[in-house]
């Protein structure tokens, strides 16, 4: 089907896991059931509209789709006022982030959650992020895109390998962006003024221009530039080093407010209908955007407070060319989605708390001197610089969808490179301490990271009757994962690593070449693999607006390979997922009502932690098991009034303790309890036995046990303006903080929090001016805790990343 004409139809329009949540969740339950109850009451003809999605890369109904997928329509995006990432996740509640900051978010569905993920030598992402058709997904974090001119943004819980690939193995997220239209011109811009509650001020400026170009071709041209202000502070303090005594007096880098980020971006889009059957779709998209400051806070200060003595920032610059073709040749329908997209991120990051809870419990700073042998100040920090390419090329074939067997078939390829340079320095460092040929350098990382993956796949569907369907789908994938260059000290600091472990050697024998601009190179490792993932579903039309569904899933992640090269390489992880939903409408289609009970086997899943020397070192751990329930609600309960609500419940927990290491001689993790001990030197049990680090029924973290929103609009004439009121309000629950006992007691856990947001507004056919209210109580609801290295060393000094304080904002929108 082209785009065209999918237009056109757009306009047109487990059972014992089952009781066992079902009993966990009565309130919530009762609370949709009653309000669907209320809804049958109503009157009226209109009804709710109807959402056309494409997550089963094919244009269909919402209601029809037989897994869980949560929407959210342009019209949804610009009522809750989605301008960023974090705007529009907190109204999906099968979805968890962590973030840095801008640019820095990891996402997890489900409860598919270890923590600790987004080092850049680490697991690949759980969950897929799309741009359209193409991935914008990278190993620390997707790309942060602003949004505006968006059609919709699509949710689909579980695994979704069969057709979007391994590292959709809990999820995917989809942001589909509005497409050029030949059939009339429309243009449209906003401005917008807002302050932030003991911040600054900020501004946001974006606008579309949609052009015909005859009856056949269109361009879509978009713009943004937005600046978010600055809400944390980072304060005066001096701080005195106990080995060597020197003073750290931050003064020159004290700033209110200095956590502020610019963002300006654009994107272009040709749509040329070639004849009636055949359109093609190039695109072009690139953003700037750089962030200053932290955004976490100090806990030993007052909140939205730091003390740091090195500067701190990031500049992200990134930009996507696609080009996509959909044709019918005789009645099937192919599509081919290519892209490529760079992506560069220059980072500034204070490492102080590191430096000094190593002085202050083992005399880190003794080894730090300057070229006359005088101690200096060892406050270390971090510049980074990070560069990725990825290209992806898919082509699908889909048989007509009227027919009683149908089905998709499609082969995909994919190239993610990312070469990583990170310098850890000391000001004034002796040469001779310092890595050859980077000045000041104790540490450096400078790397290549390639992840290559080959997959065909296909997905049928067939018609048993006309009520009950079956669907089965098949991936077969081959992926490679390789890592090269440098790692670690220069030779006069460290004998053993970094320069002293440059032991690879050439086909003549002499010493191993350098690695771009690195000393030589001590890392070349590489591990492939090969694979399948499968799906199999039934769905049972109860009647024309209701129906059930049952699934079971595949996810699949790929291992790789290690930062530290004398680790072994970590091995992929599984994701069994069962699944029981429904899709129902109600009340002359006034109220949808659509949910699903899941229970989930996580096998082998990849643990990332902070290692020795501040390295994230990826270990398989377990085991786990993961159940819940998600369900939303829309209600259209007048004409002029409408509530919708989501709500998900997750239990997460080990079914096999973790003893935080694998078998030497097998390379599989440990999962007993208590765990064997192994001699360092042999590898093999030395008979003594320890505690595991998180035993069999510990809680996953990251993930909140409940997760819910709701939100009412009444709309109204006020004189002859057109006007509304809304109000919504998000619930997170508590989360821990990490798997492992000992480190979750040190970081806390993560208390629940709710924000209200308040909006209203008047306008007329071709222009609006809307008042938003964000986080109305100014709640300080805690996204994530952190510390600058390990928790035993430096849990003294924990950081917070809090909500973002009340925002007030003035919006004037115009449509032409």
């Amino acid at each position: 089907m082209t785009r065209s004409k999918r237009r056109k139809m757009q306009r047109k329009g487990a059972a014992a896991t089952a009781r066992a949540i079902t009993r966990k969740v009565p309130i919530a339950s009762a609370a949709l059931l009653t309000a669907m109850s209320a809804a049958y009451a109503q009157t009226g003809s209109s009804g709710l509209e109807e959402i056309i999605v494409t997550a089963q890369k094919r244009a269909e109904s919402l209601q029809d789709v037989p897994l869980a997928v949560q929407a959210l329509g342009t019209q949804r995006l610009e009522e809750l006022n989605v301008t960023r990432f974090d705007d529009f996740v907190r109204f999906l509640p099968s979805v968890s982030y962590q973030t840095f900051g801008p640019g820095f978010a990891r996402v997890y569905m489900r409860g598919v959650a270890s923590g600790g993920d987004g080092n850049h030598s680490a697991s690949l992402p759980s969950v897929g992020v799309y741009l359209d058709e193409q991935p914008i997904t990278t190993i620390q974090g997707p790309l942060d895109i602003h949004m505006y001119d968006i059609e919709r943004v699509e949710a689909l819980a579980g695994p979704q390998g069969t057709l979007f690939g391994a590292s959709s193995q809990a999820g995917t997220l989809r942001i589909i962006t509005n497409k050029p239209d030949p059939t009339g011109f429309d243009a449209s811009y906003g401005v917008e003024l807002n302050t932030v509650s003991g911040g600054d001020q900020g501004y946001l400026a974006e606008g579309f221009v949609n052009v015909p170009l005859g009856d056949k071709a269109a361009v879509r041209l978009v713009g943004w530039a937005r600046h978010d202000a600055g809400y944390l502070d980072n304060i005066r303090s001096t701080r005195v080093y106990p080995t060597s005594g020197i003073a750290v007096d931050n003064s020159r880098f004290v700033e209110r407010n200095y956590n502020d980020v610019d963002t300006y971006g654009a994107r272009a889009a040709l749509q040329v209908d070639l004849d009636d059957n055949w359109t093609v779709t190039p695109t072009i998209m690139g953003q700037v955007q750089k962030a200053n400051g932290s955004f976490a806070f100090d806990e030993t200060l007052k909140d939205f407070q730091v003390s740091h003595a090195r500067p701190e920032a990031s500049d992200d610059r990134w930009m996507q060319a696609a080009l996509t073709v959909e044709g019918k040749v005789g009645n099937f329908d192919i599509v081919y989605a290519g892209a490529y997209m760079f992506r560069d991120v220059d980072t500034d990051s204070d490492y102080q708390d590191y430096s000094y809870w190593y002085d202050a419990l083992y005399g880190y700073g003794a080894y730090w001197y300057d070229d006359a042998g005088d101690l200096v100040e060892p406050t270390q920090y971090i510049q980074g610089q990070d560069n990725y390419t990825r290209q992806t090329h898919e082509i699908r074939l889909v048989s007509p969808q009227d027919q009683r067997f149908r089905y998709t078939l499609g082969a995909f390829y994919q190239r993610a490179f990312h070469h990583i340079q990170q310098r850890y320095k000391i000001d004034d460092l002796a040469q001779s301490i310092s890595v050859t040929g980077w000045p000041d350098t104790i540490w450096l990382t400078e790397q290549d990271r390639t992840d290559v993956d080959y997959a065909v796949f296909g997905q049928a569907d067939f018609d048993i009757t006309d009520k009950l369907t079956a669907t089965a789908g098949l991936r077969y994938f081959w992926v490679d994962n390789s890592l090269k260059g440098f790692f670690g000290y220069g030779a006069g600091y460290s004998s053993g690593t970094g320069e002293g472990a440059c032991t690879l050697r050439q086909p003549n024998g002499a010493d191993g070449p350098n690695f771009r601009d690195a000393p030589c190179l001590n890392l070349d490792k590489s591990v492939d693999q090969d694979d399948q993932s499968m799906k199999l579903g039934l769905s049972y039309k109860l009647t024309d607006d209701k129906m059930i569904y049952a699934n079971y899933a595949e996810g699949f992640r790929p291992g790789g390979i290690n930062r530290r090269g004398s680790l072994p390489p970590y091995l992929p992880d599984f994701l069994d997922s069962y699944e029981v939903g429904w899709k129902t409408s109600w009340a002359d289609n006034r109220v949808r009502f659509n949910g699903a009970l899941f229970y989930q086997e996580w096998k082998d899943f990849q643990f990332p932690i902070l290692g020795a020397n501040g390295l994230t070192e990826i270990k398989n751990a377990a085991q786990a098991e993961i159940k819940g329930i998600e369900a939303d609600l829309v209600w259209a309960a007048t004409d002029q009034f409408s509530l919708s609500a989501a709500v998900s419940y997750v239990d997460s927990e080990l079914t096999k303790p973790y003893c935080g290491f694998v078998d030497p001689s097998t390379n599989r993790p440990v999962a007993q309890d208590p765990c064997p001990t192994f001699d360092p030197d042999t590898g093999l049990p030395d008979g003594g036995f320890a505690d595991p680090e998180a035993p069999e029924g510990q809680r996953l973290p990251v993930t909140p046990e409940w997760k819910g929103n709701v939100t009412a609009r009444y709309q109204f004439p006020l004189g002859t303006f057109d006007s509304y009121v809304q109000a919504a309000a998000v619930y997170v629950g508590e989360r821990e903080s990490d798997l492992r006992t000992l480190e979750r007691s040190i970081l806390g856990r993560l208390p629940s929090y709710t924000t209200v947001d308040l909006a209203a507004g008047i306008g007329r056919e071709q222009w609006s001016l809307d008042l938003f209210v964000t986080n109305l109580a100014d709640e300080l609801g805690e996204v994530d805790r952190f510390v600058q290295c390990a928790e035993t060393v430096c849990g003294e000094q924990r950081y917070i990343i809090p909500t973002q304080p009340r925002v007030i904002s003035l919006k004037f929108t115009q449509r032409f």
